[in-house]
């Protein structure tokens, strides 16, 4: 059971189309797995589990007969909860939405369903993918599966700590300021924020408009491309749908990345907030990982981190103010007190002060995405910290905000959180790569060169008596 746990999705997809796996024992495993320690990780809001089951029963059904089937057949999937799945609760993690159920499928969800992926639930999250982790909400925070007592990152909590736990090969979550790549990286996961507009974000409840992105946390870079192969494509029903032809985002995986030009951006955590050393350490070690692979590594110079943060947060709290504004006027005390915290403020940006912060993103984007006419990819740090201690308020407020994903939120371009090691705690470590808009084809390549030569990928955190 532990072994099918943490079977990869692609092998899981092929076990199923050659019937040496059968999609009901796989289902009922990992449901076994979920009701066994999910009560100690609280990274679902609801297991569907007859419906799973069903599911499952007719993907088997469907194997039988030879019907024609999708990428991910039979294959279990969560989602985070603020993701709509027609006549299911979509709560946001809020009580203000605790009685809400969707009426139509949100469309990333239409899309998994379509390659026939299995619903295993809703996952976990912050507040209105805002919050932080909440103890005053009708539900328990998400929890590390490395170490409980600690943060499984945010805002798709429950979706890293699934993930990580192998109650799930893959999950989606949403990435406004980094809310895919940080439980990616407080997991030992992989998550990718994909380039602006190439996943639908319709059905999905927003944070801000303009910064939000759909994306997938796999296990490995190669089940990341698999998940965003059938998740990505043009919807018209977005406004911010980017109108791009189908491709297969995995189609260079396993060729070298020897030539390849990547360019560093040390000062981030170096010089703009100084990274826990252990840190650091670990993202040294996988550059020199990608120079053996025969990669060219420069450091390289951009904005201050400080002031990319700055630009991502006056964009992001002006917009999800607008979007809250009827709320906190109304039922200001449904919210949980850290999530009022962290939306008041937006209250307080001007109108001149969105539209200067719009304009430095512009101007910011235009000089980053230039640099990708010398480099393939550009690495830096994720987060500064290893997790913190989950109710530990202090670390929360002087912790979280140390971290360098907003950037990558402002720059539309694709950028994935891959694991570089574990610190002597046993907690995970690891660094963002970026390319340029659309070029999630070579970003995985390099991925996954990275990942197979350093194999942290075949590390599991352990759960209690398994």
């Amino acid at each position: 059971m532990t072994e099918l746990a943490f079977i990869s999705l692609r092998e899981a997809a092929r076990s199923i189309r050659d019937g040496t796996l059968s999609p009901t024992d796989y289902v009922n495993a990992l449901i076994n797995r979920i009701e066994r320690h999910d009560g100690v990780l609280s990274s679902f809001l609801s297991v569907y589990a007859e419906r799973a089951v069903e599911k499952a029963r007719l993907a088997e059904d469907a194997l039988a007969k030879d019907q024609s089937i999708g990428p991910m057949h039979g294959v279990p999937y969560g989602l985070k909860d603020i993701i709509d799945v027609a006549g299911q609760p979509t709560t946001a993690h809020s009580r203000l939405l605790a009685d809400n159920v969707a009426e139509t499928d949100a469309e990333v969800a239409a899309r998994l369903e379509a390659a026939g992926g299995v619903l295993l639930g809703k996952l976990a999250t912050h507040e209105f993918a805002i919050g932080g982790p909440c103890f005053d909400l009708p539900w328990p925070p998400a929890r590390n599966p490395w170490d409980p007592s600690r943060m499984p990152g945010g805002s798709s909590s429950g979706a890293g700590a699934a993930v990580a736990a192998g109650f799930l090969p893959a999950a989606i979550g949403t990435d406004t300021g980094g809310s895919v790549r940080n439980p990616a990286t407080a997991c030992g996961i992989v998550g990718l924020k994909p380039t602006y507009g190439l996943v639908s974000r319709r059905g999905v409840f927003p944070l801000s408009y303009s910064l939000d992105h759909v994306g997938p946390l796999t296990r490995t870079v190669a089940d990341n491309a698999a998940l965003l192969n059938a998740i990505a494509g043009h919807d018209p029903g977005d406004p911010g749908s980017a109108a791009r032809s189908p491709e297969d985002y995995g189609r260079d995986i396993g060729q070298d990345i020897a030539g390849f030009r990547i360019g560093h951006i040390g000062h981030f955590y170096c010089d703009d907030m100084v990274a826990e050393p252990e840190m650091a350490a670990g993202i040294s070690a996988a550059l020199a990982q990608l120079s053996a692979l025969g990669a060219e590594i420069e450091d390289i110079a951009v904005r201050p981190l400080d002031e990319l943060n700055a630009i991502n947060r006056t964009i992001l709290l002006s917009e999800a103010y607008a979007i809250h504004r009827p709320w906190i006027t109304t039922r200001a005390d449904d919210y949980g007190a850290l999530t009022l915290e962290r939306l008041l403020p937006g209250a307080f940006i001007s109108g001149p002060d969105y539209v200067d912060a719009q304009r430095a993103r512009a101007a910011f984007a235009a000089e980053f995405n230039g640099l990708f006419d010398r480099f393939d990819a550009i690495v830096t740090a994720s987060s500064m910290h290893v997790p913190f201690v989950i109710d530990d308020a202090e670390a929360n407020a002087r912790e979280y905000p140390r971290q360098a994903r907003a950037p990558f939120n402002l720059t539309g371009g694709p950028v994935v959180s891959v694991p570089v090691g574990f610190n002597t705690q046993g907690l995970p470590l690891a660094m963002q790569i970026a390319a340029a808009p659309f070029a999630e084809a070579r970003l995985y390549r390099i991925a996954h060169a990275y990942e197979q030569a350093a194999g942290f990928w075949r590390k599991r955190p352990h759960l209690g008596t398994e």
